[in-house]
């Protein structure tokens, strides 16, 4: 697949498909990955299939996609897709830290949210952390402030790839 860069020319993305093996984890990874995000990921898998390779560095270690590789050694997957990155090793560093930091500067918006998961009512999203109670969402459309107190007993739904907890 050819993709423009940040000069605008043109750069092919090759996606190849590893033995697991030969993924090399990255071990200064500062990020920690729980049990329950690892579950979420291999759920998503086990449903969706591979939409997202892992990348690593021209040595074959893992730049980003370290829950993807754990979930994939959980479903006991033999072959993984990986695409190399061509980084110096500062650049695979900050590419490592910014993949994960940018996912935590998104906010929810609250009421599309609650759309979503209202929509996938026949979905058990429990799979893949969003604890629900897709009868009780209602209080999502009465108000734009999700914080705002209801008289229903409080909900969360649980991010599985940063473990953050979500009040609904």
């Amino acid at each position: 697949m050819a993709v423009s860069d940040t000069t605008g020319q043109q750069q092919v993305l090759t996606v190849n498909e590893w033995q697991i093996r030969r993924v090399k984890p990255y071990k200064e990874n500062p990020r920690r990955i729980s049990d329950r995000a690892v579950e979420g990921v291999a759920a998503s898998i086990r449903e969706f299939g591979w939409q997202q390779p892992l990348v690593v560095d021209k040595a074959g270690v893992l730049i980003v996609g370290h829950a993807r590789l754990l979930a994939a050694k959980q479903l006991g997957l033999k072959t993984v897709p990986v695409v190399v990155a061509d980084l110096t090793p500062d650049q695979a560093k900050a590419y490592r830290l910014a993949d994960n930091k940018t996912g935590e500067l998104a906010e929810w918006d609250w009421e599309l949210l609650g759309q979503e998961l209202a929509a996938l009512a026949e979905v058990d999203m429990g799979v893949f952390g969003f604890d629900w109670d897709p009868g009780n969402l209602d209080h999502l459309f009465d108000s734009a402030d999700p914080h705002e107190s209801v008289e229903t007993a409080p909900r969360t739904a649980t991010c599985p790839e940063c473990g953050h907890q979500f009040e609904l």
